[in-house]
């Protein structure tokens, strides 16, 4: 094997399949790319050839690819401390972040517990339901994504693939439908209405309040297609949940962090939960996850019930404090939501030239376009060859949906006005030649 001296890169722009060979096939791939750096919303490969990248790692490099002050701070701490063990020391990172995030959560929510990914959190969350009502039920909704670990795949309906192979899953967890006006066919709110009823039929059918921990829900669909509740669905299920004394548990692992427009996707209907799940684009791209909770809910988690090795790395948090300081100071928020209806904007005059796009959906910078008809079938080979054409224009994108028919928009929040112009003029081109 060659020596690889500082500076330089031994590896391809593409890694052709024998490469591939050390790492699981697991894993699907979108391309075989080898990124050599990145800045902002753009990826840049070994020949030097840049790509648009409106995936940010699946909605996590909200602040773009390598901002400055993220890396600065990544620098400064790894030069301090690298990890410190919670049960053991704790660390200035980990401390001021929690404080600082009192500050961007729901009022109330005023304690954290840290982990390392979405699915770890989510798995958190759920743990803490069961400990402080001493109830098994958990309720979630069709087409949700709460992760791949034993018990977030349980919890998680968005696609066969993956659950298939893996029963028994762990029981207690029913699913109650998610108001999906375009697959059903209907108005947005009789949509609402009648999942609203079908939630407290389920109560009465599959489950009751009395063993039911806690309703678990997407404020917006990720996986499942990118799918925006009215927000009278999301009050009416507060409103069920305050009234049985169910726990509200609200996975904002996708939709936090400025991605709709606003720093929680919570805000849009202004509801409140009782435990709110974040990770993704919590630190810019480093693993970190986390749960808040009122502290008299987490004083009723038994000490040494639950915790991890590695949740509230100092570097990770470290990140995560530059990673809020920069949501705040330039504006990144409101950016996404002008970005964001730029997109939308752009897109659906798309739409309306090309029956094609069955629907363009989203909030903020978390945008749709599905292919299909409203209420009929869904066109997967569209979507897929049109993200292929994007691929080869240097644009990513990334599907979402059951059938992988939906394609999702997540640039990084610091994108500009002409790189959404010259990503939708790329998606156009790539529709144009998908015959």
């Amino acid at each position: 094997m060659a020596l690889v001296m500082p500076g330089q890169s031994a590896m391809p722009s593409v890694v052709t399949p024998p490469e591939l060979e050390s790492l699981a096939p697991v894993w699907s791939h979108l391309t075989t790319l080898v990124v050599d750096r990145a800045v902002g919303a753009t990826l840049i490969d070994a020949t030097g050839r840049e790509y648009l990248d409106f995936t940010s790692g699946i909605g996590v490099t909200n602040t773009g690819h390598c901002h400055p002050r993220v890396v600065a701070a990544v620098r400064e701490q790894a030069g301090r401390l690298l990890h410190g063990q919670l049960n053991i020391v704790l660390h200035q990172p980990v401390l001021q972040l929690a404080r600082a995030l009192t500050a961007v959560v729901p009022a109330g929510l005023d304690t954290f517990f840290f982990a390392n990914s979405g699915a770890e959190a989510v798995e958190a969350a759920v743990k803490l339901a069961r400990r402080a009502t001493g109830r098994p039920g958990i309720i979630v909704f069709q087409g949700s994504f709460h992760g791949r670990t034993h018990l977030a795949m349980s919890l998680t309906t968005s696609k066969a693939v993956y659950r298939a192979g893996y029963q028994p899953l762990v029981p207690g967890v029913v699913v109650a439908p998610y108001p999906y006006p375009f697959r059903y066919g209907w108005e947005a709110e009789e949509t609402a209405r009648f999942c609203l009823r079908e939630l407290r039929h389920l109560l009465v059918t599959q489950t009751s309040p009395e063993e039911t921990a806690a309703v678990l829900i997407e404020p917006i669909l990720g996986e499942g297609g990118y799918v925006v509740p009215p927000d009278s669905f999301l009050r009416g299920v507060e409103q069920l949940c305050r009234e049985l004394g169910l726990l509200l548990i609200l996975d904002e692992v996708q939709t936090g962090f400025g991605r709709t427009g606003r720093f929680f996707a919570l805000e849009h209907a202004g509801v409140r939960p009782d435990v709110l799940v974040m990770a993704k684009g919590m630190a810019s791209g480093l693993p970190l996850s986390a749960i808040a909770a009122p502290a008299s809910l987490m004083a009723r988690w038994p000490v040494g019930s639950h915790g991890g090795t590695y949740g509230g790395n100092a570097v990770a948090c470290a990140a995560a404090l530059a990673t809020l300081g920069v949501l705040r100071d330039e504006g990144l928020v409101d950016n996404a939501a002008a970005m964001g209806r730029r997109l939308l904007d752009r897109l659906s005059q798309l739409a309306r030239k090309d029956a094609r796009i069955g629907e363009v959906r989203g909030r903020g910078l978390m945008v749709a376009t599905e292919f299909g008809r409203a209420g009929g079938a869904p066109d997967p080979a569209t979507a897929r060859a049109v993200q292929k054409g994007c691929v080869d224009r240097g644009l990513l994108l990334l599907t979402c949906g059951p059938h992988d028919n939906v394609i999702r928009w997540i640039p990084p929040l610091v994108v500009t006005g002409a790189q959404i112009e010259r990503a939708v003029e790329i998606f156009a081109e790539a529709l144009a030649a998908v015959r």
